[in-house]
């Protein structure tokens, strides 16, 4: 159902107005998406579900096949370029938004347990608080098929638009659940049977030297402080090695890397 709306400040699309300076992350259990890439995901059969759609008007013909997937009951709502930017406050050259419903998320316990007995991979953060770094991370637990992610407290919503849209929807593929505050994260994971393998420029073995468990845990903490020493010393540790007077990558880069080295033997 497209729905034409020719003003900024129409009732309809309050909320999507402003969206740079109040995401809806945390507000009523909705949260903004943005961008075709991500809206495919969405639409593909993910648990979140779409209460209507923003697009601009001149890119309506175009993302038809895409729209037809919208359910009936769904508005999509079509405006100007300018309308469309005056309402997000901001140049949207993407074209399209969507104010999802936040779908009902598994407990750590529960997000394990459906992986089954088998093999699988599990990624782990810690105080994760940079979005561009969490939506880096889910895109490459995406590509190399992570089973589910668990997030300590501190770790920031996967679910803020910044972070989806640099996922390329990732985010809305791999099932999260976030620890409650001083929930155990390495006692959840060896009860789920998985084997935490921190990654740490102090790691002690070389990445390339680790036979990879059959169910393992990929610990990864923020740039700068990275993994706690308590958590570090529970584990086992690796690291990537790199040139002299250089010491570290960028979480999500360093992620990909050891993910790749995980999974490789089952590709």
């Amino acid at each position: 159902m497209i729905i034409a709306v020719d003003d900024p400040d129409d009732p309809r699309v309050a909320a999507y107005r402003d969206i740079r300076e109040k995401d809806l992350v945390g507000r009523q259990g909705r949260f903004i998406a943005e961008g075709e890439v991500v809206l495919r995901v969405l639409l593909g059969g993910s648990r979140h579900r779409p209460l209507s759609l923003l697009v601009a008007g001149k890119r309506v013909d175009k993302l038809a096949p895409l729209l037809a997937h919208v359910a009936a009951e769904t508005p999509v709502y079509a405006a100007s370029q300018g309308v469309l930017d005056a309402v997000a406050g901001f140049h949207l050259h993407r074209g399209i938004l969507a104010l999802v419903e936040r779908g009902p998320e598994p407990s750590a316990g529960e997000l394990l347990a459906a992986l089954g007995p088998g093999p699988a991979v599990v990624m782990a953060l810690s105080a994760i608080a940079n979005h561009d770094n969490m939506g880096g991370l889910f895109r490459n637990a995406a590509a190399f098929g992570v089973g589910g992610v668990l997030l300590d407290s501190e770790c920031c919503d996967p679910l803020y638009r910044k972070a989806i849209r640099v996922s390329v929807g990732g985010v809305l593929r791999v099932p999260f659940a976030r620890l409650g505050a001083g929930e155990d994260m390495l006692e959840r994971l060896a009860a789920g049977g998985f084997q935490a393998v921190a990654l740490s420029p102090t790691g002690e073995l070389p990445l390339s030297r680790l036979v990879p468990p059959a169910r393992p845990a990929l610990l990864l903490g923020a740039e700068g402080p990275g993994l706690s020493q308590a958590l570090m010393a529970r584990a086992r540790t690796v690291s990537i090695p790199m040139a002299a007077g250089f010491d570290s990558l960028n979480v999500a880069t360093a992620a990909g890397i050891a993910l790749h080295h995980l999974t490789a033997e089952r590709a």
